[in-house]
């Protein structure tokens, strides 16, 4: 049942288009889920997920990250999507944390053997570590939302989070429109407190 052989008069597999991609930045990682992943989890997993929460940054680039680009307290990097060049000053955990764990190599993140991960050879221990907490419908890349959204509880305007995550001044909007922006008690009560931190009356 061919075009070419006269059976049929379109090819159906010609032109498929764009593939569906899932939109998952609604999918945002609570503090209880981050804590259930960190109790159960080695210390390169532990050291990955606490990266990936302060920095915001994807997967790809936090394999890729080397030791270079923290110049304490910043870090800065190329992201691979993009080319766009991030410098950013890390909150206080994450600067304590990278100060004192064990530089093993030129990369931040390394196996228990201290080489680096393949994007495979990371999946099976994140995904035995979240299997283990009970953690099904989230993967280390949302961390990356779950940055965005921390940043805004947390006061940071828009062109501020964008600074810190690299994301587009559009993606991290897209970001708090579909999670947070109007329905969220925290950005709320953040919003409150800077108001009446701010006026005498």
């Amino acid at each position: 049942m061919t075009r070419d052989r006269g059976i049929i008069s379109i090819n159906p597999c010609e032109k498929g288009g764009r593939l569906y991609v899932a939109d998952r930045r609604d999918k945002i990682w609570s503090e209880h889920d981050t804590a259930a992943v960190l109790s159960i989890s080695s210390n390169e997993i532990r050291l990955a997920l606490i990266l990936a929460l302060w920095s915001g940054q994807s997967q790809g680039d936090l394999l890729r990250l080397p030791w270079s680009a923290y110049e304490s307290p910043y870090i800065r990097l190329r992201q691979a999507k993009g080319r766009r060049r991030v410098a950013s000053l890390p909150e206080r955990p994450l600067r304590v944390l990278l100060d004192s764990v064990e530089r093993r190599g030129p990369l931040i993140l390394t196996n228990t053997r201290g080489r680096p991960w393949t994007s495979d050879g990371f999946r099976t221990p994140w995904s035995k570590a979240s299997d283990r907490a009970g953690i099904s419908d989230l993967t280390l890349h949302d961390l990356r939302g779950t940055a965005v959204v921390r940043l805004a509880i947390a006061g940071a305007s828009v062109p501020q989070i964008a600074a810190v995550t690299g994301h587009s001044l559009k993606d991290v909007g897209a970001i708090l429109d579909a999670h947070y922006l109007g329905c969220d008690i925290q950005l709320a009560e953040a919003v409150v407190l800077k108001l009446e931190a701010r006026t005498k009356l």
